[in-house]
C-alpha cells in the first residue's frame, strides 16, 4: 500500500485520449497518516481532473493476509475519495483488466504497461501502478460498468472480443 497509482482518460467516441497519471506515495509509519495521504492525493486529481466515472481494481485474497486487508483499506480510501465528490465507482478484477487490455487474464505487468503505453500512444512506458491505474479505466471505457456500454450496445463478448 505504499504507491496508488491513478489514471485519468478521456474518451469521445471509440477514442481514448490519456490525460494524467502518477502515482501517490504514502510515508512509513501511521496506517491513518497514510491513508490519509491517499485521500487527499486522489481529492487532488479529482479537483484537477474532473472526471465522471470511478474505476478501480478489485481486492484480491494472496497469501498474505495483513498484506489483504491493507490493500483494502486503500481501496475503501480510494472509494472514499470518488464518493465524496459523488462520482459513480465501478470495480473490475485484475483478470478483467489484463484481459480488456491485453486480451490475456494472466497477463505479465510489463505486458500491461505496453499494452497501454501502445494503446494510449504514450511517448513511454508508464510506470507499474499508474499503468495498472490507466488499464483499469480502458477497462471501463470499453465496456465495462459504464463509459463503454453504449458503445457495445447490441454486441457480446466471445473469447475476450466484442461480436455481432
Amino acid at each position: 500500500m505504499r504507491i496508488t497509482g491513478f489514471g485519468v482518460l478521456d474518451r469521445v467516441g471509440r477514442s481514448l485520449t490519456y490525460v494524467a497519471s502518477g502515482c501517490i506515495r504514502t510515508p512509513r509509519g501511521d496506517l491513518a497518516r497514510r491513508l490519509k495521504t491517499i485521500l487527499d492525493g486522489l481529492d487532488e486529481v479529482i479537483s484537477a481532473h474532473r472526471p465522471d466515472q470511478v474505476a478501480l481494481e478489485k481486492v484480491f485474497v494472496n497469501v498474505n493476509p495483513g498484506s489483504t486487508l491493507l490493500l483494502g483499506q486503500a481501496r475503501g480510501t480510494a472509494i472514499c475519495a470518488a464518493v465524496m465528490r459523488g462520482l459513480p465507482v465501478a470495480e473490475y478484477t485484475a483478470l478483467q483488466v489484463k484481459q480488456a487490455v491485453v486480451g490475456n487474464g494472466h497477463a505479465q505487468k510489463r505486458q500491461v504497461q505496453e499494452m497501454v503505453r501502445r494503446l494510449l500512444r504514450l511517448g513511454g512506458d508508464p510506470s507499474p501502478d499508474a499503468a495498472d491505474a490507466l488499464a483499469c479505466a480502458i477497462c471501463h471505457a470499453h465496456g465495462g460498468q459504464g463509459l463503454g456500454k453504449l458503445a457495445t450496445a447490441g454486441y457480446r463478448m466471445k473469447r475476450g472480443r466484442l461480436v455481432r
